[in-house]
């Protein structure tokens, strides 16, 4: 089983350009009795839409590997964390500048996808409901 202390180990292997952001994110936080993963989550986002901006998407293969991998086998702060985390900033327009979320659709897998449909249904939900208020 995954959990918040073994996740981010796995990603920095399938992504390690991630690791001077990860490493500044535990230096910030070293005092901590517990690190706010979710802002490492949220950085960890804006390096993969960066990285596809730079057109480099084959490069986010292992990345989405290791998203998978936490979906399937990660314990229940972790699958949550993932998709609150980190899809659904993937899915945030705001953080695309050239880079849109639905390119990242071929890159995820069977319980990735999943996730990603539920944020998206989730989202596109709550517009409707704020467009008829």
């Amino acid at each position: 089983m995954i959990t918040k202390e073994t996740m981010m180990p796995l990603m920095l292997k399938a992504l390690p350009s991630f690791e001077a952001t990860w490493q500044k994110f535990c230096n910030e936080w070293r005092n901590e009795k517990e690190r706010p993963l979710y802002i490492a989550l949220s950085a960890l986002a804006r390096h993969i839409i960066k990285i596809l901006s730079q057109h480099e998407a084959d490069g986010l293969l292992q990345a989405f590997a290791v998203l998978e991998q936490w979906c399937v086998e990660g314990d229940d702060f972790v699958k949550e964390a993932v998709t609150v985390g980190l899809l659904e900033d993937l899915q945030n327009t705001a953080l695309h500048t050239t880079t849109k979320p639905e390119q990242f659709r071929p890159l995820l897998q069977n319980e990735s996808k999943k996730r990603w449909e539920g944020l998206h249904s989730f989202w596109s939900q709550d517009e409707l409901s704020t467009d008829k208020n």
